[in-house]
């Protein structure tokens, strides 16, 4: 058998619609975790849709529960071929963002797979069953072409991701030894093209928070209290102006990092980012003197996610006593997680709003990692990905959204190489969530092609916690 045979079986499964058959299956489970009352579908996913599949093909599998009180369970499944091999983490995560059902177009429906043309809508489909769907399927097609994959696979996938991965670090710090691992090679995020493949090595941290103007009970009316009472509202988006400027340039020296060296530029250059589905880039939005790729890889960026004082959908004349901003800063390596809240907690009160509350949301947040792209498995994954698709792959130091690699990175101390399986027009945490069929069947041939790789040469010569 040949890497060639292992390649075709994972074409022949997309081909005779294996994928399509599989993805349906895996979208037609609920699993909202933000959602209370679907607590009980996110054991059921790993119970009914993922343990029979990975018992058939030689895995051991156990559920654990959550270090975290009412927060989703785990699944670690590990296939030992031998003490002496290689061993790869995989991960994923089988929890999908709010349904939004009642936003999707006709004859579209979150948890129904509906095939229109080269898209397949549905959630989840990009984020993230079907990125470790693929990765499931290419373990399958190394087996049934070579009869064992030539190292040891361990796969943990979670069911609460989308709820900031409540529990994921307990549970890794205390379960090292069945993690154990020289390197995790995982999907998520989007490719930076679709006919190209990507690669990063990390992520942007994220943090998520409200601004709070709170000054009384009640609204009162505007004629008569005009001029009398302050706005919440408006002293809320003249804090807000504090922190940026008018094209959204952080002026918070804390949150401006030192981390874009020259390597990381260089590693950025000429990096494709408009077009490929997503909206238009506006040139004159964010540091003036960066490259759109280094603002969105390589800087730091502050948005307000929502705003509400009053009631927008029904105004009356009247001024209301709260105002709230929910906001978020993503961030790269060099900024300081615990300094970024009290950062700007000294610059309110220094511009004159001590008035503005901060409240962090409850596991809101992320921390920001990054491997350097000459490490010895971004080299031997490069090369891999190039041999099977005749292209070199994108890569990034770090993904611009934010996920929990600092778990695998900092916790585990693995190195971490991502090759997503989606697009930067997915329609991801949002109505009309899909994936498109070209890139899932050139990706099953890339991942297929890289399992095959490892278990042929063993991978990069790295001594494991070297990363």
């Amino acid at each position: 058998m040949t890497r060639d045979t292992a390649l075709n079986t994972a074409t022949r499964y997309f081909d005779t619609g294996g994928f399509v058959r599989d993805l349906r299956e895996l979208v037609a489970h609920e699993t909202e975790s933000q959602t209370p009352d679907k607590a009980a579908k996110l054991a059921g996913y790993l119970e009914e849709a993922l343990i029979p599949r990975l018992t058939s093909i030689g895995f051991a599998c156990r559920i654990h529960q959550n270090p975290v009180q009412h927060a989703g369970p785990f699944l670690v499944a590990e296939r030992i071929e031998s003490e002496a091999l290689p061993t790869i983490l995989t991960y994923g995560h089988g929890d999908v963002i709010r349904a939004q059902t009642e936003q999707w177009r006709d004859g579209l429906h979150p948890f129904r797979l509906v095939e229109e043309g080269d898209r397949l809508y549905g959630r989840g489909t990009a984020d993230n069953k079907g990125q470790h769907l693929i990765n499931l399927a290419a373990l399958e097609s190394v087996l049934q072409s070579r009869g064992s994959l030539g190292f040891n696979s361990r796969i943990l996938i979670e069911m609460g991701e989308e709820m900031g991965s409540p529990g994921l670090s307990e549970f890794c710090a205390q379960n090292k030894d069945i993690l154990a691992a020289d390197v995790l090679i995982s999907s998520d995020g989007p490719r930076l093209r679709s006919d190209t493949p990507t690669m990063f090595m990390g992520a942007r941290g994220g943090i998520s928070f409200d601004l709070i103007v709170d000054l009384r009970e009640g609204a009162h009316h505007s004629g008569n209290w005009g001029g009398l009472l302050a706005d919440p509202a408006i002293i809320l988006a003249q804090a807000l102006s504090t922190v940026t400027d008018a094209r959204g340039q952080i002026r918070i020296p804390e949150w401006r990092t030192t981390s874009l060296t020259g390597d990381i530029r260089l590693a950025l250059r000429d990096l494709p980012l408009a077009g490929d589905g997503g909206p238009e880039i506006d040139e004159d939005w964010g540091q003036e003197d960066l490259t759109p790729a280094e603002r969105v890889f390589g800087w730091n960026s502050f948005t307000v996610l929502a705003m509400k004082s009053g009631v927008p959908e029904a105004p009356v004349n009247a001024i209301s006593g709260h105002a709230r901003a929910a906001c978020q800063l993503r961030f790269v390596v060099g900024t300081d997680l615990d300094d970024i809240l009290p950062a700007l907690r000294r610059h309110l009160d220094a511009q004159g709003f001590g008035v503005v509350q901060i409240v962090a949301h409850e596991r809101a947040f992320f921390n920001a990692t990054r491997l350097p792209p000459d490490h010895p498995w971004v080299q031997f994954v490069a090369q891999s990905l190039e041999n099977t698709s005749g292209k070199s792959p994108h890569i990034l130091p770090n993904l611009a959204g934010s996920l929990p690699n600092e778990v695998f990175a900092d916790i585990l101390g693995l190195p971490t190489v991502w090759v997503p399986h989606s697009y930067r027009g997915c329609s991801q945490h949002a109505p009309n969530e899909h994936v498109l069929k070209p890139l899932c069947r050139d990706a099953l041939q890339l991942m297929t092609g890289l399992f095959w790789d490892i278990g042929d040469s063993g991978g990069p010569a790295v001594p494991r916690g070297k990363n």
